[in-house]
Order: structure tokens, then sequence, then C-alpha cells
């Protein structure tokens, strides 16, 4: 049995890599070859696609977009939670724990809920004129009541694992808090604000129901113009998969660079 070890585990990386392949496969089609035949690779190769993407600002605004409200809505969110994280960590008070599990039901409850709240209040006027309906600021402030919840539990667990005396020897030295926490405690659990920085953008880049909802032309994300590429030929099947072969690379750049501080974190067990 030991001869054949390695069999599961490249079954499990084949069937991993297959529809990946085969979405990169068929962003070098054209539609109709995709349609007409069944190939491992392109008989007709092309970069009509890509090039269509990258020359067409319905495309690649999506692309902008996406990765505006994304990073904005990470940074809130780690930043948030940083100091929200560190209070339950080191201190006990009332409803502390009732609070905490109310932070994480808010993570449990599906986006539809909070769709048409989300819609109502941000296209209502504030302050004036001032509308956040299709803007990145409404869909990053709306990924926060899913993205603070998941990043103070994860941040509590990497604080709560830091200890105490650390505290209370800068205190000694005659750190102010702030300093301390800023030049002491944040680079101690940096590993911790690698992983919720990586949950947050991913749950931010991969959500669409709330994306969609709360934006329209300016701001729509690449997701919601995915699902707009019908024509009176039909769907453009090659474009949709260069499209959505071009929506994995910022994951996958955030994954090679966190990639070891997610691993501290299963270490670490609260991952």
């Amino acid at each position: 049995m030991r001869r054949y070890r390695w069999l599961v585990p490249t079954i499990y990386i084949f069937l991993l890599m297959l529809p990946i392949y085969w979405l990169l496969n068929m962003s070098f089609k054209t539609t109709n070859e995709i349609l007409g035949t069944f190939s491992l690779w392109p008989q007709q190769f092309t970069l009509e696609n890509y090039r269509t993407i990258f020359t067409d600002p319905t495309w690649y605004m999506g692309y902008v977009n996406s990765l505006a409200y994304v990073l904005m809505n990470t940074a809130i969110a780690v930043t948030v939670a940083l100091p929200a994280a560190y209070a339950f960590s080191r201190y006990r008070f009332l409803g502390d724990k009732h609070l905490f599990f109310w932070l994480l039901t808010n993570r449990m409850a599906p986006p539809a809920v909070f769709a048409l709240p989300f819609f109502q209040l941000y296209s209502t006027p504030l302050f004036g004129d001032v509308v956040l309906f299709d803007t990145a600021v409404a869909v990053a402030m709306a990924h926060c009541l899913f993205n603070i919840p998941i990043a103070v539990w994860i941040l509590e667990g990497f604080m709560s694992g830091v200890p105490k005396e650390l505290d209370e020897t800068a205190y000694v030295d005659g750190y102010p808090f702030w300093r301390f926490f800023v030049k002491i405690f944040i680079p101690t659990i940096a590993a911790g604000i690698g992983v919720a920085a990586f949950f947050c953008f991913m749950f931010s880049w991969v959500e669409l129901l709330l994306a969609k909802t709360l934006t329209r032309v300016d701001a729509k994300p690449i997701a919601a113009t995915m699902t707009r590429t019908a024509s009176t030929a039909g769907y453009e099947l090659g474009l949709l998969a260069a499209a959505g072969t071009l929506t994995i690379v910022p994951g996958a750049f955030v994954i090679y660079f966190v990639r070891n501080y997610i691993a501290k974190g299963f270490a670490l067990g609260r991952v």
C-alpha cells in the first residue's frame, strides 16, 4: 500500500486543477469552437477575448471597481477588528460572551437578508445630496457587516495566545497604550492580521448579491458584468471564460503572499 500512497493526492490535485485548466482552455477559444467541438486545447488559438476585456471600459472597469471596494473593505474591517479583538482577549466585562456571540450571528446570516435594507439606506440622500448607492463605499461598508465579525473572531484567538505579561512589561517600561499596541503588539500578531485580511479579501471578492444590488453603472463589479454577457447570438462563452480566468488572479496573489500566515493560523487552531 505504501507504494501507492501518492495516488490519492495525485488524483485530488488533478481533479482540483481540471476546472481551472478547462476555464483557461476555453478562454483561448471562440464561442463557436466551444459549442462546436470538444478538445483538450484550442484548435483556433485566439487572444480576442482578452483583448476585449483590456480595451473595453465596461470590462476592465469591473475589475477596478471590484478591487476598489475589496481593498477598502479589507482595510476597514481589519482596522476596526484590531481594537475590538484586543478588548475581548484582554478584558472581562458584563455581556462580553453574549456580545461576541452576537457578532458571529451577523456572519452566519445570508447576505440576502440585508440586501433590501442596505439598498434603501444607501439610496436615501445623506448630508444633502450625497447618495452612497452605486459607489465603492456602499459595497465596502455593506461587506463590513460580515467581515468585521470574522476578523474579530480570528484576531481574538491570536491575541489570546500572546501572554498578558507582554502588556504588563510594556506598561512598566513606560509605553503608552497606543504606542505599545502599534509598535509591539501588532507585530507580534502579524500572522493573525494576515489571516484575517485574507478571509476578508476573499469574502468581499467573491460576494455577488450585495455587490450587484448596491451598484448600477459607475461601481458595477466584474462579477455583475459577467452575468450580463448575453447577446442576440447567445452567451459569449469565450469572453466569460477569459473574464473568469482573470478573476482568479487577485485571489491567487493574496494566497501566495499570506500562505505562511494561513499555515500558522491552522497550527494555532483558530482557522
